[in-house]
């Protein structure tokens, strides 16, 4: 190695451009055959840069987001879709609603593809460079209850703001306290019109006093989800139960007709308020 080559090698090892020091010897060769100006070799060694930090600060996005990678839009079967839940899904694509500071609620029978639905629109969020966290509302419940244990529940609110949307899958599936429902709704109030919070339930709104445990955090809870959203129906059967039946084989246990979770019998996106509660704001978009 000359003098020059490792005084430069050194420098680009300073000035933190890895890529560069890794491949700019092969692209000076390339520019002899091609005959490239000093500009488009620059330009070359410098885009090569870029794209490997861009992939690099992806999946490091992809990581912190906690999504699971095999659930890909090219891996979501959207023609099971219904057609305005199809255009619903395509809208969402272009991250327009997390400039709004818009919701997405997504309401399903269990095995419906209400969270394959959102974790692929996550992914390709982050891939677009935008920051989105996925959790279930079990997992979550139990962070928050931790931080508000510990005094830290602020700090830990903060730290989710840093996301532009954030996932909570399952809302309502597993029963909670009054007290693990209270720190959710305090996380939702909090992120009402500063971010975006992207949810999937199996229940309409008209059973969510099951979850909250009171009608007045039920409605406060549904008016500052509903208020800038975009509801999602998925009124479809069950895909693990499609695929049971679809490879059953004669003479084995007949598969049921319906699954044993209880469906859901859509949003309910007109609810009327829980007795004592504030009347709920009525606009729904639904683009």
């Amino acid at each position: 190695m000359s003098n020059v080559t490792a005084e430069l090698t050194q420098n680009l090892k300073q000035l933190h451009l890895p890529t560069v020091r890794q491949c700019y010897e092969e692209v000076a060769r390339q520019a002899e055959r091609e005959s490239l100006s000093y500009e488009r070799y620059l330009h070359e060694l410098i885009q090569r840069e870029c794209e490997e930090r861009q992939e690099n600060r992806i999946g490091k996005m992809l990581r912190e987001s906690q999504l699971p990678l095999d659930k890909t839009l090219d891996a979501f079967d959207t023609k099971r879709l219904p057609a305005k839940a199809a255009r619903q899904m395509r809208s969402l694509l272009d991250g327009g609603f997390l400039d709004r500071n818009d919701n997405v609620l997504v309401f399903g029978n269990p095995g419906s593809g209400k969270t394959h639905m959102l974790q692929a629109i996550s992914q390709e969020l982050v891939r677009g460079g935008r920051r989105m966290l996925f959790a279930t509302c079990e997992m979550l419940v139990q962070d928050l209850l931790i931080a508000k244990r510990d005094l830290k529940l602020s700090r830990l609110i903060k730290r989710y703001s840093r996301y532009e949307g954030m996932v909570i899958d399952d809302l309502g599936y597993i029963r909670q306290t009054r007290e693990e429902m209270e720190v959710v709704f305090t996380l939702l109030a909090e992120r009402y019109e500063r971010g975006s919070v992207l949810l999937t339930s199996n229940l309409p709104f008209s059973k969510w006093e099951g979850i909250f445990k009171d009608p007045m955090t039920t409605a406060a809870a549904i008016d500052r989800l509903v208020h800038h959203s975009v509801i999602v129906e998925l009124n479809v059967p069950s895909y693990r139960l499609e695929q049971a039946r679809h490879n059953v084989q004669a003479g084995d246990q007949p598969i049921p007709e319906h699954p044993s979770d209880e469906p859901a019998s859509g949003s309910g996106l007109r609810p009327p308020p829980p007795a004592g509660s504030p009347e709920l704001h009525k606009d729904v978009v639904s683009s």
